[in-house]
């Protein structure tokens, strides 16, 4: 539906951001699903900024059974939640350094010294929570990549949802090109434990949405049920016609 897909594995993602940092060449990661793809339906000026990236990878099951259906296979599926964990693992081995950037308060630092228990070794070059409005502030915008610079992380972990951390990187990337920028939702609630991830039969089978509308069934029906479902059904079916 216009989003380009890269045909690559959660492994090979890994070693080609590895080489590059080591290269001294940055780039930029985005993650999208169901949900992305049904608001850049809906804002069209947002598809672009996704196609601009050096990498897209499908996080959601509906992406990969689309690709199935329209006779370009993805060979799996890569989450914004593993990648952070598989990602930060091999920065760590290369001692390569990570920024946290955004999530709610409390977040990013429950994530860090979880994923410091995994990756002894792991530098964590520095940790922001902005707070909510941050994007309308040119000062506070200029703040943040201000602490970007001096930091010079390698990678840089954006946490703020869909659109929303894509703008910022694109707003700041250029402040760091030698980093990999990753937009990577609310996954620092899950590496802190705050959001259980669902189980791994569940993931496996594309269920894992069901589990998160379990545990937020309020925040979350709305734009899972009505908004999303649908959307998925009219993606397959895309699919098909351009089989």
């Amino acid at each position: 539906m216009g989003v380009r897909l890269d045909c690559v594995t959660e492994k090979q993602v890994i070693t080609h951001v590895v080489a590059n940092i080591r290269a001294g060449v940055g780039g930029w990661i985005v993650t999208p699903n169901v949900d992305h793809l049904r608001i850049i339906s809906e804002r069209p000026d947002l598809l672009p900024m996704m196609n601009e990236a050096s990498l897209r990878v499908a996080d959601g099951m509906p992406l990969v059974w689309a690709s199935r259906l329209q006779g370009t296979p993805l060979p799996e599926r890569i989450t914004g939640a593993g990648l952070i964990i598989s990602l930060t693992a091999a920065a760590a081995k290369a001692t390569a350094s990570i920024f946290l950037l955004g999530g709610d308060p409390g977040d990013a630092e429950a994530a860090a010294d979880i994923l410091k228990r995994v990756s002894p070794d792991l530098r964590v070059a520095g940790i922001m929570c902005p707070r909510a409005g941050f994007e309308y502030d040119p000062l506070q915008m200029t703040e943040i990549g201000d602490a970007l610079q001096s930091a010079k992380p390698d990678i840089v972990y954006s946490c703020f949802g869909f659109p929303k951390q894509e703008l910022v990187i694109r707003a700041l990337r250029d402040r760091l090109p030698s980093a990999w920028w990753l937009g990577l939702g609310g996954s620092l609630a899950i590496v802190s434990g705050r959001t259980p991830r669902a189980p791994r039969w569940m993931q496996n089978i594309g269920m894992e949405w069901l589990w998160r509308l379990g545990l937020e069934p309020r925040r979350l029906f709305q734009r899972y049920l009505v908004k999303d479902l649908p959307f998925a059904i009219r993606l397959l079916g895309n699919a098909l016609v351009q089989h």
